[in-house]
């Protein structure tokens, strides 16, 4: 059980990185 809470923890952090990448893509795009 705990690999599988492990497992799901991981996919949550790749997810909430996706959401920072995009902030910054439009963040970078105001400045340019």
């Amino acid at each position: 059980m705990g690999s599988v809470i492990k497992k799901r923890r991981k996919r949550m952090a790749k997810k909430k990185h996706r959401k920072l990448l995009k902030k910054t893509r439009i963040q970078r795009r105001n400045k340019a």
